[in-house]
C-alpha cells in the first residue's frame, strides 16, 4: 500500500478479560495492549524504558522534546505519555511533541470503545477524540496548546511514511511498538529502522516490549547500544537502547548487551533556547495573523508591523469560504489543498469567527470525475447529487463537501490580536539589515526594531525586502454583496461554481469573485459586479433574476499574489539569513495559512514538520533558484 492509497480502518474483535474489553486486530491476529494491564505495561516499557519521568521533568524553558512511535493503535501509549507530561512537566514554556504512525486507524467509534477501558485517562481521551482525524492518508497535526502538547498522527504504511518525514528536528525517544514482529514483520524491516535512526541523534533512546532478533540486529548495526531489562508481567525481557556517540558502528562494543538497565550512561540533553524569541511579522493579512498566532501560542513575543490597517489587502473581504478542490484519494498525503483543508478546520474551530458550512460544488465540466470523488473519501465527507436535488434550482449535478466552513476575517483578526504575546504597530518597513543572529528593521532612514526572526507576509510587495525574490503575479478580484432578505439561503450552505455564493448574514448574500490575472487595480467596478452576476446567473438563473439590480450592489476589490507554480512561498529566501517569506497564497489564503504557519514555526524553532519532504520542497522559496537541486533536503538553518 502506498502512503496515499485509500486507508482501511482497523477490523477488530473484542475479548472480555476480567471485565475489560480488549481489542484484537483481525488483520494481525494480535492484541492492541496487554491482557494483564495495558496501561501498566505502557508505563513500564515505554515511559520507564525511555527514562521519561526524569527527562521531561528537567526540560528547560522553551525546550522542545519529541517522542516517536511506530504504531498508534488505540492511542494508549500517547495518552499515557500525555498523562505523565501533566504530572511532571516543569512550569515553563517547554513543549512535548509526539509523532506516531498507523496503517490501519481505528474508526472513531472503535477508538471511543477501546479507550473507555481506562477511566483515569478519560479527560485526555475526550480531547484526543475531539480532534481525531478522518481516515485519510498523510500527516494530521493535533494541537493542545494549553497543555504545551501536540501530536502528528501520520496515517499510512510505516515503510512509506518514515522515508518522507523531514528531519527538521531529531526525535528524542522512541516507542518501538506495533504488533509483534511475528504478526507484523513489515513494521520491523530494515528500511523502517534505518529511517527511525535517520530521524534520531546521539542521545536518542529506544524502548520496546520486543527483544526479537530482527530488532536487536537492526539497532546494533547503527551503533545503538541495547540492554534487556525485565519485561512487564510474564515477559522475561524488554528492550531498552541508547544511541551513544561513544559507540561506533562495526565495532565489537556494539555487540554487547547489558541486562542491567542502570549501567547505561545518562541520556544526552541538549539545551537550546532558554527564553522567548522576538518574532517580527511584516504584514497583517491572514498570512501574518496566522503566523503571529502560531508563535504566540508557543510563548514567543510577536510584533506585527502593518503600514495600513490589518486586513487592508486581499484578506479583508467580509467573509472567507473554506472551499478546497479535493484531489483523488491516492494523492491526498502530498496534496497541499487537501492537507490544508483538514488542518484549517481544526484550527478555525477554536475561534468564534468560524461557522461550519457545507459546500455544494457544481460540476461545470468533467462531472463524472468530480462526482467519483464521493466514493473515494471516507463516509460522510462527500456526497454526489443530481440536478433534481439542488436548491436553488439548477440543471447541474454537484458534489457536496460536508466538512467545510466560513470565516469572518475581521472577527478572526480581533480574536488573534487579543493574544497577550502579540503586539501590532503601524509602520512601513522599507529595509531589513541582517546581522549575525538578529535582523534590524528600518523605516526609511530610522532603525525601529531588532528581531531574532523576521517573517515577511507582504504578498507581492515582499519583493521589496529581498534580493532575487521569486516572481509573484498580481490577480485582481472583486467580491459583491447584496440584500436578499426575501430569499436567503441557508446559513450553513454555500455554492461553488467557478464563482461562489453564501449568506453573509441573515439578510445579505455575498458572491464572487472576479479573477483578472496581471491586474493590480483595486477600485470597485460595476463591470465586476456584472461579472459576478453572470456567474451566478449561469448556474441559478431563476434565483439570480430575483436579486436586486446590480446598481444596488456593494463590493470590495483587492489584489492577490500568485507564484508561477501556484504554490505559496514558505521559508527562507536566502540560506544564511534569519528572514523568512510567507506569500503567494493566491485566492486560498484562509485555507493554506494555518498549515503553512505551522510549517514556518517548525522551520524557525526547530520542530518536527507536519508535511512530507516532497511538499516541503514545493513550498521552499528557493525552488526557483537554479542552484537549488530538486532533491536537496530543506531543513531549518
Amino acid at each position: 500500500m502506498s502512503l496515499s492509497s485509500k486507508l482501511q480502518t482497523a477490523d477488530l474483535d473484542w475479548e472480555l478479560v476480567d471485565g475489560i474489553e480488549v481489542p484484537i486486530s483481525k488483520q494481525f491476529g494480535d492484541v492492541y495492549f496487554s491482557k494483564d494491564n495495558g496501561l501498566l505495561e505502557t508505563r513500564h516499557v515505554f515511559l520507564n524504558g525511555n527514562d521519561l519521568t526524569e527527562r521531561l521533568s528537567q526540560l528547560h524553558d522553551y525546550q522542545y522534546f519529541c517522542v516517536g512511535e511506530t504504531g498508534f493503535g488505540t492511542g494508549l501509549n500517547i495518552l499515557t505519555l500525555w498523562q505523565l507530561w501533566q504530572q511532571v512537566r516543569p512550569d515553563n514554556h517547554s513543549h512535548l511533541h509526539a509523532i506516531s504512525v498507523e496503517k490501519f486507524p481505528l474508526s472513531k467509534a472503535d477508538l471511543i470503545r477501546a479507550l473507555n477501558v481506562w477511566p483515569e485517562l478519560q479527560p485526555l481521551a475526550e480531547q484526543l477524540i475531539q480532534q481525531y482525524p478522518l481516515p485519510i492518508a498523510g500527516c494530521h497535526r493535533l494541537s493542545f496548546p494549553e497543555q504545551r502538547f501536540s501530536i502528528d498522527l501520520w496515517l499510512g504504511d510505516a515503510q512509506d511514511i518514515f522515508p518522507v518525514i523531514p528531519k527538521t528536528q531529531a526525535v528524542n525517544a522512541w516507542f518501538l511498538d506495533g504488533f509483534a514482529p511475528s504478526c507484523n514483520p513489515d513494521m520491523w524491516q530494515e528500511n523502517v529502522l534505518n529511517h527511525i535512526v535517520r530521524l534520531s541523534e546521539f542521545g536518542t533512546t529506544f524502548a520496546s516490549f520486543s527483544v526479537a532478533g530482527v530488532l536487536k540486529r537492526g539497532l546494533k548495526q547503527h551503533g545503538i547500544q541495547i540492554s534487556r531489562p525485565r519485561g512487564f508481567g510474564h515477559k522475561r525481557e524488554m528492550l531498552k537502547a541508547i544511541w551513544q556517540d561513544t559507540v561506533a558502528p562495526e565495532t565489537g562494543s556494539m555487540d554487547s548487551e547489558q541486562n542491567d538497565a542502570t549501567s547505561q550512561p545518562e541520556t544526552k540533553t541538549t539545551i537550546e533556547h532558554t527564553g522567548p524569541r522576538q518574532i517580527a511579522i511584516i504584514g497583517a493579512g491572514i498570512a501574518g495573523l496566522s503566523s503571529a498566532w502560531a508563535f504566540a501560542q508557543r510563548g514567543h513575543q510577536v510584533t506585527v508591523y502593518e503600514q495600513n490597517e490589518p486586513l487592508s489587502g486581499a484578506s479583508g473581504n467580509p467573509l472567507a469560504l473554506l472551499n478546497p478542490k479535493l484531489c483523488p484519494i491516492d494523492q491526498a498525503s502530498e496534496h497541499l489543498m487537501t492537507l490544508s483543508w483538514q488542518h484549517a478546520l481544526n484550527f478555525y474551530t477554536r475561534f468564534n469567527a468560524f461557522r461550519p458550512i457545507q459546500v455544494q460544488q457544481l460540476a461545470l465540466k468533467n462531472a463524472d470525475e468530480l462526482l467519483a470523488l464521493a466514493a473515494q473519501y471516507p463516509e460522510g465527507v462527500l456526497s454526489a447529487q443530481s440536478e433534481q436535488q439542488q436548491s436553488p434550482k439548477t440543471d447541474l449535478p454537484s458534489l457536496t463537501l460536508h466538512h467545510a466552513g466560513a470565516v469572518s476575517p475581521h472577527q478572526l483578526r480581533d480574536e488573534i490580536l487579543q493574544h497577550p504575546n502579540i503586539t501590532i504597530k503601524t509602520a512601513r518597513i522599507s529595509r531589513l539589515n541582517s546581522l549575525e543572529t538578529q535582523t534590524e528593521l528600518w523605516q526609511d532612514q530610522q532603525r525601529i526594531a531588532t528581531a531574532d526572526h523576521v517573517i515577511v507576509c507582504c504578498a507581492k510587495q515582499s519583493a521589496e525586502l529581498f534580493e532575487n525574490y521569486p516572481v509573484l503575479k498580481p490577480i485582481r478580484g472583486q467580491v459583491s454583496w447584496v440584500e436578499n432578505s426575501q430569499q436567503p439561503l441557508a446559513l450553513d450552505q454555500a455554492y461553488s461554481y467557478g464563482g461562489y455564493c453564501m449568506q453573509l448574514d441573515a439578510s445579505q448574500l455575498v458572491l464572487g469573485a472576479s479573477f483578472y490575472p496581471n491586474r493590480d487595480d483595486a477600485d470597485v467596478l460595476t463591470e465586476d459586479h456584472v461579472h459576478n452576476y453572470e456567474l451566478i446567473h449561469s448556474v441559478f438563473p431563476e434565483y439570480a433574476q430575483q436579486l436586486p439590480a446590480v446598481k444596488n450592489w456593494q463590493g470590495r476589490a483587492s489584489v492577490r499574489a500568485q507564484s508561477l507554480d501556484y504554490f505559496p512561498l514558505v521559508g527562507k529566501v536566502h540560506n544564511h539569513e534569519q528572514n523568512y517569506s510567507f506569500a503567494g497564497l493566491g485566492s486560498k489564503g484562509f485555507l493554506f495559512a494555518p498549515l503553512c504557519s505551522e510549517i514556518l514555526a517548525a522551520l524557525i524553532l526547530g520542530e518536527l514538520c507536519p508535511v512530507p519532504q516532497q511538499l516541503l520542497d514545493k513550498l521552499n522559496p528557493q525552488r526557483f533558484q537554479k542552484k537549488v537541486k530538486a532533491k536537496k533536503p530543506y531543513y531549518s538553518g
